[in-house]
């Protein structure tokens, strides 16, 4: 019986994922609508025996214009999109978008992302103006050196979510609040992505498991005590 109880105990263990030590994020994360901003994309490593050389971010709808840093060891090459329709802004209609931005390191001491470590990519750009109470998605990719690529493209409950950013009124203020490195504070209209009810993630799933191999061993514990009351009373 004990035995039994500890491989239960065991695979339950064993049905848990491996969870990413940290997030890829956007910082700062609350920004107004309309506003001109520096974001900073936070990378982590977090691959043991590897490093990350390569990360592509794809940009939500409606950036016309966005700058990259000069960061020493990284190369940035923006994707620019065409539009089929123009879009109206402040300073007439625009029909290119940046639709992706990949960096790329060199592999020397500065251009590749170790583990245990992060790097930053400064991003300038101007937030569209109609998108006030949205949650923006940055679905991003994580290249490492050993082949095993991180997708930051989930909902915000996964075990790899896609950064984001909430956008709030126009004339508000830029700030960066703690706990929404993740996902999107409620009440903000998620754009990009489905939301976590039309898009379990693996996470509730590991705890609907979890919650299962807990009842039987409760049962199986409960059994044996009843087994080893009725041995005493004979």
């Amino acid at each position: 019986m004990k035995r039994l109880v500890i491989a239960l105990a065991t695979a339950g263990l064993l049905m848990l994922p491996a969870a990413a030590a940290a997030h890829i994020s956007l910082h700062p994360n609350e920004i107004p609508a309309g506003a001109f901003v520096t974001v900073n994309v936070r990378v982590p490593g977090e691959q043991p025996g590897a490093y990350a050389y390569k990360v592509v971010m794809q940009m939500p709808p409606g950036f016309t214009d966005v700058d990259v840093a000069n960061i020493p060891g990284w190369s940035a090459k923006e994707a620019i999109t065409t539009l089929k329709t123009p879009l109206k802004t402040p300073d007439g209609p625009v029909n290119q978008v940046v639709s992706e931005i990949t960096w790329t390191g060199d592999r020397s001491t500065l251009g590749r992302l170790d583990n245990g470590y992060f790097v930053q990519f400064p991003i300038d750009m101007t937030i569209p103006a109609n998108l006030a109470g949205h949650s923006l998605t940055f679905k991003t990719v994580e290249f490492y050196s050993n082949g095993q690529n991180a997708y930051w493209i989930g909902p915000p409950s996964a075990t790899y979510p896609a950064p984001t950013i909430n956008i709030t009124g126009a004339g508000g203020v830029i700030e960066d609040v703690a706990g929404n490195e993740a996902g999107p504070t409620p009440g903000f209209v998620p754009t990009g992505q489905a939301t976590a009810a039309a898009a379990p993630s693996s996470n509730s799933d590991t705890l609907a498991i979890v919650a299962l191999v807990l009842a039987a061993l409760a049962l199986l514990a409960a059994g044996a005590n009843l087994a080893k009351g009725r041995r005493r009373a004979g």
